[in-house]
């Protein structure tokens, strides 16, 4: 179960910064004891891949903290936050950590079931937060996207080490989950009121003029 939690964890970081989780997973494998990949997912250690991934994030870190330019940039990521959220998914699960001694036991020999499940908690994921910039952005003027970007970085990179070293956590975040989509649906209905009532008022002043 504890693997389970480690891949979902995972792939919810993936969802927010399709980078972070897996230069976590690289770096702890490389120059660590905690994490032990297996031998099909031993690249993420690579050093090539790790500055690759080095690069990737600093691209994604200054686009995803710039109104208009975010929006373009969740757009691509449409493909990567899912890609890579099935790769740390599948990664993750399988992998033996501080947490996990006997990763293979839970998903046995369906290899494909974890990475299919990692595109899905980070497609999930990547929705909300695309869903979410917008009304941010909107209600600070575009001020609110650089600290909504900042924050969910550093929620990416607390998922990622939860989900390594401390599981369990991951729990809360499933908790918390459907509270901030609710949220943000909310929001998105109030502001869509806003404007049929900001639009209507435009209308009946144009008619009495």
């Amino acid at each position: 179960m504890l693997e389970a939690l480690t891949g979902t964890g995972l792939a919810a970081s993936a969802g927010l910064n399709a980078y972070i989780p897996l230069l976590t997973m690289g770096l702890l494998a490389r120059y660590s004891e905690v994490v032990n990949l297996p031998s099909g997912w031993q690249w993420i250690s690579n050093g090539w891949v790790l500055a690759i991934l080095v690069v990737l994030l600093a691209v994604e870190v200054v686009a995803d903290k710039v109104p208009v330019v975010d929006h373009v940039n969740d757009v691509v990521q449409t493909v990567v936050r899912p890609t890579a959220g099935g790769l740390a998914f599948g990664a993750g699960s399988g992998a033996e950590t501080v947490t996990v001694s006997d990763p293979g036991q839970f998903f046995g020999s369906h290899q494909w079931v974890p990475v299919v499940i990692g595109v899905l908690i980070a497609l999930g994921v990547h929705g909300v937060k695309a869903a979410a910039r917008p009304v941010i952005n909107a209600g600070t003027a575009g001020f609110g996207a650089p600290v909504a970007s900042t924050a969910e970085d550093a929620t990416s990179v607390l998922f990622s080490l939860s989900a390594i070293l401390l599981p369990v956590l991951v729990l809360l975040f499933l908790l918390l989950v459907p509270l901030f989509v609710i949220w943000v649906v909310r929001r998105r209905r109030r502001r869509r009121a806003e404007r049929r009532a900001a639009r209507a008022a435009r209308e009946e002043s144009m008619v009495e003029y």
